[in-house]
Formats: C-alpha cells, sequence, structure tokens
C-alpha cells in the first residue's frame, strides 16, 4: 500500500509539473519577465549599448536584401507577393534572436520600468538608452545602405529591386507615413510581449508578425532607415524628404503605437496585479 501511496504521489508531481510548464502564462508574469529585462537594458554601459545598436542597424539590412533577392527569382504571379515578404523577416531574425538592441523594442521593454517607477531618474534612463540606441541603429542601417549600393557586392535584377523597394516605402507622404509606421510599432511591441510565453514557437512568432508588416505595407523605422538611406544615396531622394517625409513621421508613429497604444495598455491590465 505505501509504495502504491508513493507511486501515486509521483504521478500527481509529474502531471502537476506537466501541467505548470504548457500552462498559459499569466499577464503579470509577462510583465514581470518584460519589466527585468527593460532594467538591464536601462543599466548597460553605453559602449555596449552602442555597439549592439550598431550591429542591429548592419543586420536588419537582411530585411530589405531578402525581400528582394525573392523578389528578383521568383515567377510573376498573383500569390509571389505573400511569399516575397517572408524576406523582410530575416532581419529582425537575425537582431531579435541575437538579442540586438533594436529601437522598436525598446518601446516596451523600458517603458513598462518607466510606468512602474516613474520618476525623474527612470525618466533620465529611459531618454539616455532611446537616444543612443537610436542612433547606433541608424548608424549601423546607414553603413549597411551604403555597402548595399557602393560596394558592387549586389548587382544586377537584385539589386535594382533593392532600390525598387526602398523607393515604394519611402514614397508615402509625411501623414501617411506616420499612419503607416502606428501598425509597425505595435506589432514589434506585440512580438516583444508574447515572446516569454512563445517557448518553442519563438521563431514562427517573428516571422508571422514582421511578415506582417511587410505584407500590411506598414513602416518600421530601422528597416526603414536602410530604405530610405538607400535612396539618399543613389540620388533618388533628398535629404530633406529623407527627414520631415520619412524618418520623424515614421519614427513618431513607431514611438505611438509601440508605448502609447500597445505598451500603455498592456501595462494598465497588470497594473493592479503588481502595484500592492
Amino acid at each position: 500500500m505505501t509504495k502504491v501511496k508513493k507511486s501515486n504521489a509521483a504521478t500527481n508531481t509529474n502531471e502537476e509539473d506537466q501541467v505548470e510548464r504548457t500552462a498559459k502564462l499569466p499577464s503579470r508574469l509577462i510583465y514581470e519577465v518584460i519589466r527585468r529585462d527593460g532594467e538591464e537594458e536601462l543599466d548597460r554601459t553605453m559602449k555596449a549599448l552602442l555597439f549592439s545598436g550598431v550591429a542591429a542597424g548592419l543586420l536588419i539590412s537582411a530585411s530589405l536584401l531578402g525581400e528582394a533577392i525573392l523578389v528578383a527569382h521568383l515567377p510573376e504571379s498573383s500569390g509571389s507577393f505573400l511569399i516575397e515578404n517572408l524576406g523582410y523577416s530575416l532581419g529582425f531574425l537575425l537582431v531579435i534572436v541575437g538579442r540586438l538592441q533594436l529601437f522598436t523594442e525598446n518601446t516596451i521593454t523600458t517603458v513598462l520600468p518607466l510606468a512602474a517607477d516613474p520618476v525623474p531618474a527612470m525618466f533620465a534612463k529611459v531618454a539616455r538608452l532611446w537616444l543612443s540606441v537610436l542612433a547606433a541603429n541608424v548608424v549601423g542601417a546607414t553603413c549597411a545602405a551604403l555597402f548595399l549600393t557602393q560596394s558592387g557586392v549586389v548587382e544586377g535584377a537584385v539589386f535594382q529591386e533593392i532600390v525598387n523597394i526602398s523607393e515604394h516605402a519611402t514614397g508615402f507622404t509625411g501623414t501617411e507615413a506616420f499612419l503607416k509606421a502606428i501598425p509597425a510599432g505595435v506589432l514589434v511591441a506585440a512580438i516583444v510581449w508574447m515572446l516569454p510565453s512563445a517557448q518553442d514557437s519563438k521563431f514562427a512568432l517573428i516571422v508571422a508578425f514582421t511578415w506582417l508588416i511587410a505584407a500590411g505595407d506598414f513602416l518600421h523605422i530601422v528597416a526603414g532607415t536602410v530604405e530610405v538611406a538607400t535612396m539618399v544615396i543613389v540620388g533618388g531622394l533628398s535629404f530633406v524628404d529623407a527627414l520631415f517625409r520619412f524618418f520623424l513621421p515614421v519614427l513618431a508613429g513607431n514611438i505611438v503605437g509601440g508605448t502609447l497604444v500597445f505598451t500603455l495598455l498592456a501595462w494598465a491590465q497588470v497594473k493592479e496585479e503588481v502595484i500592492q
């Protein structure tokens, strides 16, 4: 009888462990994971932030390159558009899985600690991180655009598609660019929010949501910087238009979508649970 009881106890323990592993992660725990990540990022040295940000800006160019390769080599058909946009996910996979500093991720990771402790010192930390990461992302993305357009490594149809995709992405008015950037900010923040509970499906999660950004014709400030820098370099866009018709409106839209829409709503749903 004793052995049976022990066996049953062991079985119950195993079942309990399995339930805990497969149960949905509560919102307050997701919040806590992201908040702690945000606090770690806020405490990183400026040197670490800058190197990580430049690397993210460089690697995000894989989105433009991947999409251009698919467009150049896929046969024209009504469904090719859906496949081509999978190339856009490549840069985000490199950056997010590689845990590099991407500005739009910080519209949620660093804002949650700020929402929990809105003191001047925390505002200063967030401003420091946002400005340094954004600047580093822009430097990396611009260097990537210079390499893609000036090195001669990318030629022929793929090079032409890089220009075509960049021309399309930067061809909106400032108002259109701002509005198209809001959903992209929401979707990137949603990726960050869902990653802690994604477990073995992180790859699929990143691909699905970044594909939606491309397929929906939405605009992302860092990936878009590769495109706008490309157009400035090849002479298809003036610096003033690049700044005021694309960069600043897209930056504002991503912040509105990632912070004001998604992050503050996410904070609102867990606020009463985490503040006792």
